[in-house]
């Protein structure tokens, strides 16, 4: 068997417990604890010695033995610096060099944040110098900054398991309140906006749309800490019913539809994920908001918050990144011989966005602003095909080319299971499918 094979199987057979358990309700439950980070703690996680240590009940905090040292815990505040916190906890200046020196292939101490938890520990409550600092960045990780012997820097993923999680919803006001009225996480909009980004138009959400999910969280100690994975998403509305389904191997990667097309076209829907909204149309005979005359508008608006980022909607090319008058902050991108898109009034052009920059599809290449003629916060996007600008909404773009017949069986395999569990998903109000017979193997 090879390795895609196998790795196919053991999806197949993670679906088949899932199945067995089935899907609750609506809301957020998690089902198979099926995978955990196993990267080391300061003593080398699970290893001898410190499963030696567990079996005596000694207890670990950070790498160090809760019983002989002493924890202090803080929030960066802003402006504070690290050399402030740590000269005010008895380390020396000569220290805090080495440390700068040392953080900058490891951890850079430039990247601490205000906002973030970090922790000083002690060999008592009675010492005032610090032993090590230890930050967190994110929930998953933490950095050691050790001074006892010699400067030591250490980056430590911190063991986490993956909850496959289910939700159902049926829009009554706005996709956002019918996930928040849940107490579902938002970020999950993002996620099933990646899924479905050119099927479904996230602007144009009615009332009595309904959706379901299936996604990974993330869990330490049983306390959900992020995000992971979208497995399945399924959305229904007036236009008809769209699946997509997370597929991986040796080969592809990604969101499917039910054919096996990418479920991302050549271009997307937006340049701005589904917290925006459209503020202005395409429209030849536009009323100029600030001009007050008739002037075609030959874009969309899509206002959000300051420091939205920009996302190129197609694979292409920078054509231009500079500043006009009316325009305040722009990029134009050239996607092909036929296609070119323009997005206006950025409150700054992206790290690293210049002509002649390649960039694929989803990047950064700016943040909404108000530069140049405008009322508000907002992105002018603009179109061209052949030339000529048009109503990139009104566009009916080809669906992308399927996977090679080869690949077809494993990825239809994979995908009914995901689609029969999506199908077993009931929306508020309903009872739960029963499912007829075994869920296919892979």
């Amino acid at each position: 068997m090879n390795k895609r094979n196998s790795s196919i199987r053991k999806k197949g057979l993670l679906f088949d417990i899932f199945a067995s358990i089935g899907i609750a309700a609506i809301i957020i439950m998690g089902y198979q604890f099926y995978e955990s980070n196993t990267s080391t703690d300061y003593l080398d996680d699970e290893s001898e010695a410190e499963l030696t240590h567990k079996e005596h009940n000694i207890d670990f905090k950070y790498g160090y033995q809760t019983a002989n040292h002493h924890f202090e815990s803080g929030t960066i505040q802003y402006n504070q610096f690290l050399g402030d916190i740590l000269t005010n906890n008895g380390v020396s200046y000569s220290t805090i060099a080495e440390l700068e020196s040392k953080a900058k292939e490891i951890f850079d101490v430039r990247g601490i944040k205000a906002g973030k938890r970090y922790h000083l520990i002690k060999k008592d409550s009675c010492q005032d110098a610090a032993l090590a600092f230890v930050y967190e960045p994110d929930p998953l990780r933490y950095v050691i900054y050790d001074f006892q012997d010699s400067v030591s820097i250490k980056v430590v993923d911190k063991k986490f398991n993956v909850v496959i999680e289910s939700a159902s919803g049926e829009i009554t006001s706005s996709l956002w309140k019918s996930m928040t009225d849940q107490n579902i996480n938002p970020r999950v909009i993002d996620l099933m906006e990646d899924a479905l980004a050119s099927s479904v138009s996230f602007y144009h959400t009615q009332v009595g749309d309904r959706f379901k999910v299936i996604y990974e969280r993330k869990y330490i100690d049983g306390e959900p800490v992020s995000l992971g994975k979208m497995i399945g998403a399924f959305y229904q509305n007036k236009h008809g019913e769209y699946y997509s389904v997370y597929y991986e191997n040796d080969l592809y990667t990604g969101f499917y539809d039910m054919e096996g097309r990418p479920s991302k076209k050549a271009f997307l829907k937006s340049p701005i994920k589904g917290s925006a909204r459209i503020s202005s149309r395409f429209n030849r005979r536009r009323l100029h908001p600030i001009k007050k005359r008739r002037i075609p508008h030959l874009g969309t608006d899509y206002a959000a918050d300051y420091g939205t980022p920009i996302m190129a909607v197609a694979d292409g090319v920078i054509t231009k990144a500079s500043y006009t008058k009316n325009n305040g902050r722009f990029v134009k991108m050239k996607h092909d011989k036929t296609y070119e898109t323009q997005y206006l009034h950025m409150q700054r052009i992206a790290k690293g966005i210049r002509p002649g920059v390649n960039v694929s599809q989803g990047t950064t290449i700016g943040y909404v602003g108000s530069t140049g003629l405008a009322t508000g916060p907002h992105v002018c996007f603009r179109f061209w095909k052949n030339k000529k600008q048009i109503d990139h909404l009104r566009e009916n773009f080809p669906p992308a080319e399927p996977m090679p017949e080869e690949e077809l069986p494993g990825f239809y395999a994979h995908r009914d299971i995901v689609k029969a569990q999506l199908d077993n998903i009931p929306f508020p109000g309903e009872e739960k499918l029963v499912l007829e017979g075994p869920l296919p193997q892979l």
